[in-house]
């Protein structure tokens, strides 16, 4: 097979390029993932649904993933509960070698063709959750065989990847093909194909979380008051919400622990 993701940039002699140079030139490959991404919608939008019914009843998200990929996922996962007050089981990210590889490379992790069930068994994964494999090139096993896993046990799957005709798409009741092209450092797919995993990833959560009740208008009224500048954005919306002065608003917010809970208590909303 074939994989565009590992083609050859169509720059050459990059390391005789300025820096000026070199930038512009990222820039313009940059511009060409949202265009693939916005063709991907059809396919984003099942997923979505599926999504969105399963943790209707339930269920939970997982993402599955190797190298930047699992990153990708771990990252969306660990944004969850802070902006949208969700339990922190309710989207999962796993990645290949374990939380050691968020850092480091871990060898032959993405290897394995039995690493990943393993690694959902611990969750006690069944048919009420979904599992989005996330792979650029749509080959790494771990992945691949991860959701092949998952189907023979009854549980839905998806998938995030940058190849026409990878396995994995044959592998994902949901798949999601975004074709960003070849990378301006060849096989370098943290760059292009990351950046659109990644808009793919914030698209998906983001509307699932909407979809779940957790945004009202356009506010995070869920979100978690973890550090100052929360609370002070917290603070300006219980007040423009409700119309108190923000002082007030800042000591409600404090004592009921969140936007929703603080405008329910004061009959703003």
């Amino acid at each position: 097979m074939e994989k565009i993701t590992e083609s050859s940039s169509k720059y050459r002699h990059l390391e005789q390029m300025s820096i000026q140079t070199l930038l512009t030139h990222i820039n313009a490959e940059d511009h060409l993932v949202p265009q693939a991404v916005q063709q991907a919608i059809p396919q984003i939008e099942p997923l979505v649904a599926a999504i969105v019914a399963k943790m209707k009843e339930g269920g939970r998200l997982f993402y599955i993933g190797a190298g930047t990929s699992g990153r990708l996922g771990v990252l969306d996962a660990s944004e969850i509960p802070p902006t949208f007050g969700a339990p922190p089981d309710w989207v999962i990210g796993l990645i290949a070698g374990g939380d050691r590889a968020l850092r480091n490379p871990v060898e032959n992790a993405e290897d394995s063709t039995t690493q990943a069930w393993s690694d959902l068994q611990v969750w006690q994964i069944d048919a009420q959750d979904i599992v989005i494999g996330i792979a650029a090139s749509g080959t790494t096993p771990y992945v691949v065989q991860g959701l092949h896993d998952c189907r023979t046990h009854g549980i839905t799957t998806g998938c995030i990847t940058c190849n026409p005709g990878a396995p994995i798409l044959a592998a994902a009741d949901f798949p999601v093909l975004a074709v960003v092209g070849p990378e301006f450092v060849t096989g370098s797919t943290r760059m292009k194909a990351g950046t659109a995993q990644k808009l793919i990833l914030n698209m998906i959560s983001t509307s699932v979380m909407i979809q779940l009740g957790r945004v009202e208008d356009n506010k995070m009224v869920d979100m978690l008051l973890s550090n100052e500048k929360l609370i002070d954005r917290g603070a300006r919306m219980v007040s423009q919400a409700s119309g108190i002065e923000y002082e007030t608003a800042r000591k409600l917010l404090v004592r009921y622990g969140n936007v929703r809970a603080t405008l329910r208590a004061i009959g703003g909303h």
